[in-house]
């Protein structure tokens, strides 16, 4: 079998799907990071680009709170780690499903402590990465108790967040490692990266 080159994609088989989803998530995170985050200054994080829309604020914590309601709530049957963060981020007056609509709500977005969010942010993303590397393949296949673990860890009624409930009840861990965690991660920082080019902030 001939080895792969030095620019070629790994095989599941060479590191392991855990190891896969583990690569995929590092990417979301140094896109996120070095591609969004470290290119946009902070004075325009709460304005709404176009005067219209989502603002980075938004799109940044959103992207936070379903990873971490998928890993911390769903699979792992925690309440969210948002919940450690909530008063460094400004939201002690907010409800617990803040940011988790797709919609910017300015309550929130005009409020953040920028500092604290990027904490917020590092911290999800480094809880995701502490639970795969002890993580093996049979538990991919397994179904979590999701929507009663959303109601009682984080507060998300059924009536109220129906179409979170729909969404993810039923699903096993790979699924919710492939979309709430890595297809909506990858889905925003290209929003986001639209968002940096608009603005100006583009390096290329």
């Amino acid at each position: 079998m001939p080895s792969n080159g030095p620019h070629s994609t790994p095989s599941t088989s060479t590191i392991g799907l855990v190891s896969w989803i583990g690569h995929d998530l590092e990417h979301v995170h140094s896109k996120l990071m070095n591609g969004v985050v470290g290119l946009i200054p902070r004075d325009f994080w709460s304005a709404p680009v176009d005067n219209g829309g989502s603002t980075i604020n938004h799109l940044v914590l959103h992207l936070a709170r379903h990873q971490d309601l998928a890993i911390n709530t769903a699979i792992r049957n925690r309440p969210p780690i948002f919940a450690d963060h909530a008063v460094a981020l400004g939201l002690t007056d907010v409800p617990p499903w803040a940011a988790i609509a797709e919609r910017d709500d300015r309550s929130v977005s005009q409020v953040l402590d920028h500092s604290a969010l990027l904490v917020y942010v590092d911290a999800v993303f480094e809880a995701t990465k502490q639970w795969l590397a002890h993580t093996g393949t049979m538990v991919l296949d397994t179904i979590p108790d999701t929507s009663r673990r959303l109601v009682e860890h984080a507060q998300l009624a059924v009536d109220q967040f129906d179409w979170l409930h729909a969404m993810w009840t039923d699903k096993p861990v790979w699924w919710l490692l492939q979309w709430p965690v890595i297809g909506h991660g990858h889905t925003h920082v290209g929003e986001l990266t639209s968002l940096r080019n608009r603005l100006g902030f583009s390096p290329f």
